[in-house]
């Protein structure tokens, strides 16, 4: 099946992106030393990278900050220009990629893009699966990178780490440029009986099942940002960004600082909870879709799953601070993130299902908060750390983070669109 392979260039695409992602946490004390940075500072070279990802395009190319980081950053300002431009790393989905800037999307690069495509590409009781194999393969490439880090540095540095984490989005943006198309009916290996099964549920459908195309209207920013729904799962993504961003930033520093452990050790511990990320991711999607199939609720679906998940994951990382073992310790944090990571799909799914022809611009909306809190997490860990003078506090503002999560998802119906019926919303 066509479509699949789809999913499997995006979700490769999603692992060479957060390699790079990810990277710094594990080697920030190495470059700190060198460098003569502080903690303070580090902090605010973490967040650079999400504040330009959440709030503008930057030119497209995975390659380019890593490669020029490789000539080497002398000091602070240079490393948050390196950080700035790294969410370049977008990569182009052919029209997908224009058509999120049709739709004001400017800071969609690849998961608005890929939101789209997955919308296009699949019915819609399979939605939370892909985005659920998309979030999984982040991860993979999370955990890759935080566990090959360490290593590399010892053996490399962490210059020549960064080029070489450059080099697979190369290959990557070549062969998907000369084979992807943007509509599965433009696509020559789409066969009439894998089409009717995508157009089944997968387009977006006006009053009457007529099937209606993506058109380039304008957005009507008015109904979106009116809409209750949207910003509640605007903050629903601050929360869990801003959680999940602890693993590419500060999570090997908290554990060399509180548990003693050495910086390679501190990256394969660190990869623990960002692998879990990937079954979570996984099992959340299916899960979702499941229920959806079974109670055609979205509240149940979508909203339920994510609030126990979220809540499974606070208990189990309070739970995690009493643990006196470092390695039990990481798996309680682990299976935190297996919970928390089940919300993903769940969030993803609900944002294609309730935005009609606008999923790259009501995705993008998303995606930009969630930017926003993976922003301001690394610089206000730091701070926390400053003003408790314990690196343990950080850890219970963690749990509190995903605690807020479970209850932005409590107060909406994600039985009501954010695009009323007639703009052509799905319904399941």
């Amino acid at each position: 099946m066509v479509r699949y392979l789809v999913l499997v260039w995006l979700c490769l695409a999603a692992t060479i992106a957060y390699v790079q992602r990810n990277s710094l946490g594990v080697a920030e004390s190495t470059i700190r030393g060198e460098l003569g940075i502080s903690e303070q500072a580090m902090g605010w070279i973490g967040s650079a990278f999400f504040a330009s990802y959440g709030a503008a395009p930057v030119a497209d190319g995975m390659v380019v900050a890593p490669a020029r980081l490789a000539a080497g950053a002398p000091a602070f300002r240079r490393l948050v220009v390196e950080r700035l431009g790294l969410p370049g790393a977008g990569a182009r989905h052919s029209g997908t990629l224009e058509r999120a800037a049709d739709d004001g999307s400017g800071a969609g690069r690849h998961l608005p893009a890929a939101a789209n495509t997955i919308t296009k590409w699949f019915p819609v009781t399979r939605r939370s699966v892909a985005s659920g194999a998309l979030a999984a393969f982040m991860s993979v490439g999370g955990a890759a990178g935080v566990a090959m880090t360490g290593y590399l540095i010892n053996g490399v540095g962490w210059r020549t780490t960064f080029a070489l984490y450059a080099l697979p989005g190369i290959a990557w943006a070549i062969g998907f440029g000369l084979w992807f198309r943007d509509s599965p009916s433009e696509h020559p290996a789409v066969e009439e009986s894998e089409l009717a099964a995508i157009r089944g549920r997968s387009v977006p459908l006006a009053i009457g099942d007529t099937v209606t195309t993506m058109s380039r209207e304008p957005v009507p920013w008015g109904v979106i940002l009116r809409s209750a729904a949207l910003w509640w799962i605007g903050c629903q993504q601050f929360f869990r960004a801003a959680g999940q961003v602890f693993f590419a930033t500060w999570f090997p520093t908290y554990l060399q600082q509180t548990r003693g452990v050495s910086v390679p050790h501190s990256g394969l511990l660190t990869s623990l909870p960002v692998l879990a990320v990937v079954l979570g991711s996984l099992a959340g999607g299916l899960l979702s879709d499941w229920l959806l199939s079974r109670t055609s609720s979205r509240r149940v679906a979508r909203q339920a799953l994510a609030v126990v998940s979220l809540l499974a994951c606070t208990v189990l990382v309070v739970l995690a601070f009493f643990i006196r073992d470092t390695t039990l310790a990481v798996l309680a944090i682990s299976g935190g993130q297996f919970f928390a990571s089940c919300a993903g799909p769940c969030a993803y799914a609900i944002s294609m299902d309730l935005s009609g022809r606008h999923v790259t611009t009501v995705f993008s909306f998303m995606n930009m908060c969630g930017n926003l809190g993976a922003f301001a997490f690394p610089i206000v860990v730091p701070a926390l750390v400053a003003w408790t003078g314990a690196w343990d506090a950080v850890l219970f503002t963690f749990a509190g983070i995903h605690l807020a999560a479970a209850v932005c998802w409590l107060c909406f119906d994600g039985n009501r669109e954010i695009l009323p019926a007639a703009m052509g919303v799905v319904r399941p």
